[in-house]
This record gives structure tokens, sequence and C-alpha cells, in this order.
């Protein structure tokens, strides 16, 4: 896979917005990002709204394509997901990457550019976004540097008592649970062997969820992971009569027969710590009375 220059202090980096227009001015993302000595460029879709979205779709592409296209901008960083990067996916031209490799950040919507660039053998990066990040712990955006600055990304996180233990190292994939489903036979599917899976989700009913990790297991998406790595599954919603299975039950009716290390609670997704990973990356992950996992 591809990896990008690791960011050093004085570059310029981007912030556009692909999906969903931001709420609110993004003070304190500039002024974060600008601490860590970079320079921080804003798109015309910051300020834009149109419906939903953050101006158009023809913005929208426009936007992320200057970006790509621009050699001076190092790394470009999404402000925010909701809905929206699908319609522009096609439209954007990311072959100057395979040439001029530079990180994009975002999580949650953002999943369609993270499954696209590895299906490209690009990496990203999985981490806090400039809307989320007045509400992010300390040990989040501390992560997100790590992982724009190159330092190793290391965690450390309590056993889950319905964690199948473990050891296994390989690439990482993965995102957003709905986005992964909604790519399923697209150009942005990819091949899911012998990679160690993420997966988060927000808002979802617990039926939703077991219908969707059963789509993947039933697209043979499942059966030759090295790993699964749960995140974050948050604001999770129940029918008026209870579905009856918590989400890691839910999970392991369908993974546990393929034997590999499953990790509950990895602290990413739709969460204050949201930690970073560099998706299309290594990692080594060691599952036994706590966890360690290694980027």
């Amino acid at each position: 896979m591809l990896q990008a220059p690791f960011l050093k202090a004085g570059d310029k980096i981007a912030i556009t917005c692909p999906a969903k227009s931001l709420i609110k001015p993004m003070d304190d993302a500039i002024k974060l990002l600008s601490s860590w000595g970079l320079d921080v460029i804003l798109g015309d879709t910051v300020h834009a709204k149109f419906h939903q979205f953050a101006g158009t779709d023809e913005l929208r592409t426009q936007d992320f394509q200057r970006f790509i296209d621009d050699q001076d901008i190092k790394a470009i960083i999404a402000a925010r997901g909701g809905y929206g990067s699908v319609r522009i996916i096609d439209q954007i031209d990311f072959s100057p990457l395979l040439t001029h490799p530079k990180w994009i950040v975002g999580f949650s919507d953002i999943t369609v550019f993270h499954m696209h660039l590895q299906k490209m053998g690009i990496q990203s990066i999985h981490a806090q976004m400039p809307a989320t990040i007045p509400n992010s712990t300390a040990l989040g955006l501390e992560s997100l540097r790590k992982a724009l600055f190159g330092d190793t990304l290391q965690y450390e996180i309590p056993a889950h008592p319905l964690n199948i233990q473990g050891t296994c190292h390989g690439e990482v994939i993965g995102g957003n649970l709905s986005i992964l489903i909604s790519l399923l036979g697209s150009k942005s599917d990819i091949d899911y062997n012998g990679k160690i899976l993420f997966i988060e989700d927000v808002g979802e009913h617990l039926y939703a969820i077991d219908r969707m990790i059963r789509a993947l297991d039933r697209a043979g998406k499942l059966s030759t992971l090295k790993g699964l790595l749960v995140g974050g599954f948050t604001d999770l919603k129940d029918n008026d009569i209870p579905f009856g299975f918590s989400v890691e039950e839910i999970l392991l009716a369908v993974v546990s027969k393929y034997h590999y290390p499953v990790v509950f609670n990895f602290p990413a997704g739709h969460i204050q710590d949201n930690c970073a990973l560099r998706l299309g990356g290594k990692v080594y992950i060691n599952c036994s009375s706590s966890t360690k996992i290694q980027f």
C-alpha cells in the first residue's frame, strides 16, 4: 500500500466538506492544527450550503479535486461526515495520488473515500474531524497528531468478556459498517481476504446491525479475515418488541465460527476518544488478559 509522507511543521493541509454542511465554525480545529505547526487552507465548501450538503455536488467535487491536484497540500481533512460522499466519489480523479500520495482524513461517511483509496492501494487515516474536535478527548486528538506526523500508534484496552483471544497482524481495512454495506459490489468494494477488519456505527437499530453483518458474511467478506476490531456502536435503537441480542452477541453469532481474534470496545467511531487508525497500514493485535494494538 502506498503511504503518503508524514507531515512536518510548515506543511500545508486542506479542510474541505465532501458531504454534509458545517453547523458551526471550526475555530477550535483550526487553532489545534495550527498549534502543530500546520498551515491550514480552507476549501470553498467550508462556508457553502445547498440543502443539507456543503454546496452542490459540483462544488464539493471541485473543492476535493483541487486539493488532490495541488502538490503543496500534504493532507486533506474532511470537516465532517453526514451523507454525501457517495454522490461525488465517481467524479473525482484520484490518480494524482498514485504518484504524489497525501493523507485523506475523516470517519463515518468518509468511509466511502477510505474504501476507494484502499481499492487503489493508498493508505488513509480514520480519525477525528474538525466538526468533532471540540468534543474530543485529549487521547483522540493526540492520536490524530501521531497518525499525521508518523508516530507509532499504540493502544492498550481492557479485556472484554466476549473477546475472542489470540494474536494477528496484517493490513487493516474498514470503517462505518453501514457504508461498507452500501459499497458492496461497487467500484469501491475491496478484497477482504487476509485483512483485519475494523467496524463501527451510530444510530442504527439492532436488527439492522444483524442484517448488515450477515450481508457481509453472505458476500464472503468475513470468512478469510485475520481479525476483527469492533469500535463504538453508539446511540443504538431497538423495536417495541426488543430484538433480544446485544451488538456483541449479534456479531459473534456470525464470526465466532471463523476462529480469529475479535476485539470489542476498540476506542474509535462516533465516540469522544475516536482514536486514529491508519487504514491500509499494518496493525499488530495481541488480545489476551488485555488487548494491545499497534499501528
